[in-house]
């Protein structure tokens, strides 16, 4: 007896650590009044319900802080100097760098062109799309000079407009196209209908494909297929077929979907691997989180615009409720999702994770899934994915780019920047559709027992 009563002194004073770590973080749930409630405990991350105007403020400093890391002007590479002559082009003439390495052509922009114009859209503040407005007026004004620049002194990957230019993958056209052709549709900005005629046209005939039609990359192997790509293609083959009403665009983007899907996703996971080689056979898994934001952003981003009555929308349907499904499973006690998703000792990762949210509370607001079943998931991911928005609108803790890889070395050590501009779309994208939720009439929101109740509200 007396060799138990010091074990269960242990016993019970570990389980007193346990409570109070479990209970430890630096935010109260404002939304229980009780401060001195002893069952209530504190966060990690913000729990409680989001307020519009709190959200709308932190937006509007991400939304400026990408204003001011992206420079729309030329200068003379070796002297610094804003060239101001376009009648003929120099072969130092360039974008003027951004101070955080943002590309004004990169795909990563054409994620946050698409986040503004749903604030815009969401708000009808034409300020929201003062940034869109001026790039696109920066590529109608000055592609000309660098095609001539181009033409003249062939410096291929040097020419700052190489992505409008000469694209060399998915990456370099596709998210561009789809938000040139939403901002067109839209009214904002130059008609850019030449240059979404020749993105567009790469993204639909030549891109390398599979045999079967699936669009695919000879890099970092033969015939290797990225999840990454549903992203770089679907969005804009699908805003093509809404531009043009050509079915065969919707036909091209539902097929890679599916096939997409039937090559990278895992049912019993329930997730995405980040790519596979075809000439390999029996591949691990690596289910890295971004890869998977980028592919349910791009089957909610068809689902937008696929007529009902297409033949693929029902499967497409289908699979993208598996992959939230997958996806919500792993979400963290943060709020956030993992870098490696199925990996919990992996770090927490702010692009993927504010993906996951835009996708999951879209897919509510649509009525593709249950506010009932994922209300609070979506609002357990804003808290995590707001704590990550610094003071001044940068995003923290976003993993820099990431190449398909075969070990987990890599994966896990990939670095975190607030330089990484995967984070700055999403996290517009997710936070408009948090507001979306919180005043969509079909969903009632109640708070009880201290957590979040979700349903649809009664006719």
């Amino acid at each position: 007896m007396k060799k138990t009563i010091p074990l269960l002194l242990a016993v019970l004073f570990a389980a007193g650590a346990l409570d109070t770590a479990n209970a430890s973080g630096p935010y109260r749930n404002p939304d229980n009044k009780n401060l001195k409630d002893p069952l209530e405990g504190t966060y990690p991350v913000p729990y409680k319900l989001p307020v519009v105007a709190e959200i709308t403020a932190q937006l509007e400093r991400v939304r400026d802080f990408v204003d001011r890391a992206t420079p729309s002007r030329i200068v003379d590479k070796q002297t610094g100097d804003q060239v101001t002559d376009f009648t003929q082009p120099i072969a130092g003439a360039i974008v003027a760098p951004s101070p955080n390495d943002f590309g004004i052509m990169n795909y990563e922009m054409g994620v946050v062109h698409a986040g503004l114009m749903n604030m815009r859209a969401l708000t009808g503040d034409a300020r929201w799309t003062a940034l869109t407005e001026r790039h696109l007026a920066f590529f109608a004004e000055r592609t000309p000079y660098f095609r001539a620049q181009e033409a003249q002194f062939k410096l291929g990957r040097a020419n700052s407009f190489a992505r409008f230019i000469k694209p060399h993958a998915l990456d370099d056209a596709g998210s561009m196209t789809a938000a040139m052709i939403r901002a067109r549709l839209a009214g904002i900005g130059p008609d850019l209908s030449a240059q979404i005629a020749f993105s567009g046209d790469w993204v639909h005939r030549q891109q390398v494909r599979l045999k079967d039609g699936t669009l695919a990359r000879n890099r970092p192997q033969a015939w290797s297929v990225w999840a990454d790509d549903m992203y770089m293609s679907i969005p804009a083959l699908a805003e093509l077929g809404r531009m043009t009403g050509q079915r065969r665009y919707y036909d091209d983007a539902v097929k890679n979907a599916l096939q997409l899907s039937g090559y990278l996703f895992n049912r019993q996971a329930g997730l995405y691997t980040h790519g596979i080689h075809l000439h390999e056979q029996d591949l691990p898994q690596f289910y890295w989180g971004r890869a998977n934001g980028w592919a349910v952003l791009a089957l909610s981003d068809l689902l937008d615009v696929l007529p009902k009555n297409h033949p693929g929308y029902q499967k497409v349907l289908a699979q993208h409720r598996r992959a939230l499904r997958g996806i919500a499973q792993q979400q963290s006690g943060e709020g956030l999702w993992h870098q490696m998703l199925d990996r919990h000792d992996s770090f927490l990762e702010t692009s993927g994770s504010a993906m996951f949210v835009y996708a999951i509370a879209h897919a509510i607001n649509q009525g593709w899934i249950s506010p009932t079943t994922y209300g609070s998931i979506a609002q357990a991911g804003w808290g995590g994915v707001s704590s990550r928005i610094n003071p001044h609108g940068g995003i923290e803790d976003g993993v820099v780019a990431t190449t398909l890889a075969g070990d987990n070395v890599y994966y896990y050590n990939r670095p975190v920047s607030v330089n990484a501009m995967a984070g700055y779309g999403p996290v517009l994208l997710a936070g408009a559709e948090i507001i979306k939720l919180l005043n969509n009439p079909r969903v009632e929101i109640t708070d009880k027992v201290k957590t979040y109740h979700y349903r649809t509200k009664a006719p």
